[in-house]
């Protein structure tokens, strides 16, 4: 039989109280325990909407509305926002989709994006939707931090393009050494040698601006209108941490099902049309499809943020918020962190940035305790009022959103319930819980990868993430779900005592902060623990007052930074509760981690097998020191209990 859980009124909390939006859609679920194999189903008591087939609809729509609504800007060389109108974006759109069309691309020979987040890069890809041709927007580490072009190629050879698209020259190695020459390159600036307008490529490269001049044809009318809900808009390439990226099919249907979730679940989207300031890149699924998805869907103004959270990169996006109040803001936590300190001193930036913001988002990682309170205290002393901060479950195979967490008593760790239109099953596994998704926001495969698409979803068509959950309070389902980890990540140590490394990792963070960039656990197999951490080099570098870029060796052996670090170390040793939680040996690393050897992510996050895997030797030698010692060799600090 099918329980529904009764609602539950939210705990008392003593902290000062919480703007009021508008939020729907995830705060009731159905709960369904009637089977006898413990597994459980969930879903939403809220039914999902009707929603667009197309997204260009809704550009369409919009353009009819209010064709003078700014849609989205991006600053000029010079200072300026240049703006873009729904009016002047549908016709460029259209534009670029004639464009696409003659210059070949179709759905065997897609466009693909090497570059960044721009106006071009935007408007490419609705041209691209408009005529029902796919575009595969890919990380720029790819082709500029990587020194191989390893992932770029292994892309270029799985989605055979037929275009590629780069804002500038500095793509052209890349390109070279991966593509084809008879596949054309269009450029937001051609590339030039010695003054030359020639381009320095042997390919044929056109500039964007000659695309925008294209006069749409009967044969852009055809194809637009064989886009159905089923057409492929794009391909996105999962950042391939354990193995190669991995193609991801993202249709009309999921982002179109995706964002009248997002609009139940946030309801207050409706209520004013989004601002949205953001740097977060487009070959992501948060930036390029949630967050691009969100403003135009609800007729919004997306603002390109130019600036990244790196201590060279704030500076823009500070300058930005201090201008343009953002409704909504998303960000990684490093980011919500330098702007949490960025207003100790900067009346300006708080005054703005609260002005009319209805709520926080971020993802990628937790969010530590001291950022969410200091952006509290910053919220009451400007408004009055904490700023609601929502958090969720999402996925680049579910465009992306499965779960969000919105209510007011929302704390790090929380993904709430269900979105409307998604069933969520919870399935015991090894000891944890597994969530897996079915719903219409999720893909119907991977590109041309038919026995890994056969494997990522069970027999009940129900998508299988990975990550690991348990309820918030067990006796009221009412309160959400809190992640759990990664089901690969855990492991038994020798004793057979099980490891949750999700909520360990996390625990060091937080209390590493603000030196603490991310941390690998070791242990399978083996008694006791160990810990490689990563520093952020620029807080690590300031602890010991030098400049912040300077090289690891002037700071890492440094006694203010090592004495800091043994002191985390010992209180994280001293407080454990047991085996599967004490850190035994710590090493601090010097060298970072590897694009190129698979190490990191292009968005940053850690990959701890790959660590594990390629640094082998070092984790052998931390087992074989003898302890207690602080110690320096293998290329960092090393401290033994």
């Amino acid at each position: 039989m099918v329980n529904i859980a009764p609602f539950s009124s939210q705990p008392s909390d003593p902290r000062p109280p919480v703007k009021s939006i508008r939020v729907g859609g995830c705060t009731q679920v159905h709960v369904d325990s009637s089977r006898n194999d413990g597994v459980v189903r969930l879903r939403s008591t809220e039914a999902l909407e009707p929603y667009a087939e197309r997204l260009t609809d809704r550009l369409v729509e919009w353009a009819t509305r209010k064709p003078d609504h700014v849609f989205a800007a991006q600053r000029l060389p010079e200072g300026p926002w240049h703006t873009v109108t729904y009016a002047q974006m549908l016709a460029q759109a259209q534009a670029c989709g004639q464009a696409l069309l003659n210059l070949g691309v179709s759905i065997e020979r897609p466009l693909l994006i090497v570059s960044g987040n721009d106006l071009a890069h935007l408007t490419l890809s609705l041209g691209a939707m408009w005529a029902g041709l796919p575009f595969v927007p890919v990380s720029t580490a790819y082709s500029l931090v990587s020194k191989d072009f390893g992932k770029l190629r292994h892309i270029v050879q799985t989605v055979t393009p037929g275009l590629v698209f780069a804002s500038d020259a500095r793509f052209l190695p890349a390109i070279d050494a991966t593509m084809p020459v008879d596949v054309p390159c269009v450029f937001g600036t051609l590339p030039a040698h010695q003054g030359s307008a020639e381009p320095t490529s042997p390919r044929r490269c056109v500039a964007f601006a000659d695309l925008l001049r294209t006069v749409p044809g009967p044969t852009l009318a055809q194809a637009h209108a064989k886009v159905t809900a089923d057409t492929i808009i794009k391909l996105m390439f999962t950042s391939g941490s354990t193995k190669a990226p991995k193609g991801v099919i993202t249709t009309q249907r999921m982002v179109c099902a995706n964002q009248q979730m997002i609009r139940q679940c946030l309801a207050f989207l409706a209520d004013e049309a989004p601002v949205l300031v953001d740097w977060l890149p487009w070959n992501h699924v948060f930036g390029g499809t949630h967050n691009v998805g969100l403003a135009l869907y609800n007729g919004g103004t997306y603002y390109i943020d130019e600036g990244k959270p790196t201590p060279d990169g704030m500076a823009q996006t500070l300058k930005n918020l201090r201008e343009v109040a953002p409704t909504v803001y998303f960000n990684v936590p490093k980011g919500l962190e330098e702007i949490a300190h960025a207003m100790d001193h900067d009346a300006a930036l708080r005054e703005n940035l609260f002005r009319r913001c209805q709520a926080f988002m971020f993802a990628g990682a937790g969010l530590s305790q001291s950022v969410w309170d200091k952006l509290d205290a910053h919220a009451v002393q400007t408004t009055g009022a904490r700023v609601r901060v929502i958090s969720g479950l999402g996925m680049t195979e579910a465009a992306p959103s499965c779960t969000f967490s919105v209510r007011a008593d929302v704390a790090s760790g929380h993904i709430g319930l269900p979105a409307p239109g998604v069933e969520a099953k919870l399935v015991p596994m090894d000891g944890k819980v597994e969530i897996r998704f079915r719903g219409p926001n999720l893909m119907p495969g991977y590109w041309r990868e038919p026995t890994l698409t056969r494997e990522a979803f069970d027999d009940e068509g129900f998508y299988r993430t990975g990550d690991a959950v348990r309820w918030i309070e067990p006796t009221d389902p009412q309160r959400g779900l809190m992640f759990d980890g990664r089901m690969a990540e855990d492991f038994k140590l020798a004793t057979g005592t099980f490891v949750s490394v999700g909520p360990l990792r996390a625990r060091i963070i937080a209390e590493g902060a603000p030196y603490v960039q991310d941390v690998v656990i070791a242990g399978i197999n083996r008694n006791t623990l160990a810990a490689l951490v990563f520093p952020r080099a620029d807080a690590c570098a300031a602890l010991a007052q030098r400049g912040p870029n300077a090289p690891v060796t002037d700071w890492m052996f440094e006694g203010t930074v090592a004495a800091w670090f043994e002191g985390l170390a010992r209180r994280l040793h001293d407080g454990a509760s047991g085996s599967a939680q004490r850190i035994v040996r710590w090493h601090l690393l010097q060298a970072p981690a590897s694009i190129d050897l698979g190490e990191i992510t292009d968005k940053g996050s850690i990959n701890q097998r790959a660590v594990l895997t390629q640094r082998d030797d070092l984790v052998e030698a931390l087992y074989k020191a003898v302890g207690p010692e602080t110690s320096i060799g293998h290329g960092g600090l090393t401290l033994v209990f």
